[in-house]
């Protein structure tokens, strides 16, 4: 990249309204100053508590999924604790909400049962998300999980619009890359 197309790219980012964005390697360590940031940039922010609350709630829980579950990992696949994986996350607001988005590459085997997952909440009021997240509280860990399977409930339950989500296919490799905006 040149400098002009690093002034391209950091127009394109103000003309958005994007106030956070990362692009790289997740570790627990760097969601940890990434939240530490995000937290004092809200203390900023023109808007409630519980919005604070609810966009810093689908930052973490955004950033585990790419933790847990992006197929672009620098740590071995069987190991289970200090994963280092590839994605994004990007932070923005319009006129009056803020959204998150975040994309990472997943195993085309893993697209189904992604799309089982979060389909549905797209039809869910949000009565019917917090009874969800209820009987998942009282459920097992589902299995293959590396979390208790609340993170897209509690994305979905703090959302102010339904989540969208895609996949596409990625030039000559059978990932898929996944994106996931959630409007709070």
């Amino acid at each position: 990249m040149n400098h002009s197309e690093y002034r391209v790219f950091s127009d394109f980012v103000k003309e958005r309204k994007i106030v956070f964005y990362y692009y790289g390697y997740f570790s627990q360590t760097i969601v940890s100053a990434m939240a530490e940031t995000i937290k004092l940039s809200m203390k900023q922010a023109d808007t409630t508590a519980a919005v604070k609350r609810k966009l810093f709630s689908c930052f973490v829980e955004m950033a585990q999924n790419i933790i847990h579950y992006s197929s672009e990992a620098l740590t071995p696949a069987t190991q289970d604790d200090a994963e280092v994986r590839q994605g994004s996350v990007c932070i923005g607001h319009t006129d009056d909400r803020f959204y998150l988005m975040c994309s990472n590459r997943v195993s085309a085997n893993d697209m189904g049962p992604l799309r089982e997952k979060l389909e549905p909440l797209k039809s869910m009021t949000l009565e019917e998300i917090k009874r969800a997240y209820q009987d998942t509280l009282r459920s097992e860990q589902p299995e293959g999980s590396k979390g208790s399977g609340l993170g897209f409930l509690t994305v979905a339950r703090d959302a102010s619009k339904p989540l969208e989500f895609e996949f596409a296919p990625l030039d000559n490799h059978d990932d898929m890359m996944f994106y996931l905006k959630v409007t709070v």
